[in-house]
């Protein structure tokens, strides 16, 4: 799933340890994700969001499948 974290989090000049931090996860599950190696769970990703103030669909891009012609 690609995303937009690590440009939001430099926007708002937000260091990985501080999400670190925050989200009880380690720098290489946020490194992970901003590099599209991982995708977070549904529970991370909404965390994220809401730590960002941000709604999860401007962090988070997937492609929606069932798109009408």
């Amino acid at each position: 799933m690609e995303n937009n974290l690590a440009k939001i989090r430099k926007e708002k000049k937000i260091g990985q340890g501080y999400l670190v931090e925050m989200l009880g996860v380690s720098r290489q599950t946020i490194s992970s994700i901003e590099n599209g190696r991982c995708t977070p769970s549904l529970e991370l990703a909404m965390d994220i969001a809401n730590l960002l103030e941000m709604p999860i669909e401007d962090i988070f891009i997937h492609e929606n499948r069932f798109k009408q012609p």
